[in-house]
């Protein structure tokens, strides 16, 4: 169902590695891998956890709504776009990989996430 939003991310971006769509209590709804390097799923639910905290606290400091949330690693960047309340999009790139284009594309992908929720 999503797979097809995914992999047109994924596979038009320098560097894209994985996406998942995730939910924030860390069950995955759905997911695209184009290189077997890194365990997406495993990944989306250790930061589903950060984004609940980042999202409270944007609440509590009264700044607005999580929208985006990137984390540059060693070996991954991973730029994590909130599509509804309660469900993100992930996408894994490698270090290297275009990070705007891959936001802009996420960003893009994002009308066709939530309708098909």
């Amino acid at each position: 169902m999503f797979t097809d939003t995914l992999r047109k991310v994924v596979d038009n971006v320098d560097g894209g590695i994985a996406a998942v769509i995730m939910g924030l209590d860390g069950i995955p709804v759905d997911s695209y891998i184009r290189q077997n390097s890194v365990d997406v799923t495993t990944i989306g639910m250790e930061f589903s956890f950060i984004l609940g905290q980042v999202r409270k606290a944007g609440e509590s400091l009264q700044v607005g709504g999580l929208e985006e949330l990137s984390v540059k690693a060693q070996r991954l960047l991973l730029i994590c776009r909130m599509i509804s309340p309660q469900y993100f999009v992930a996408i894994a790139l490698s270090p290297e990989g275009n990070f705007g284009k891959a936001r802009y594309l996420t960003r893009m992908a994002q009308p066709a996430l939530v309708a098909a929720l």
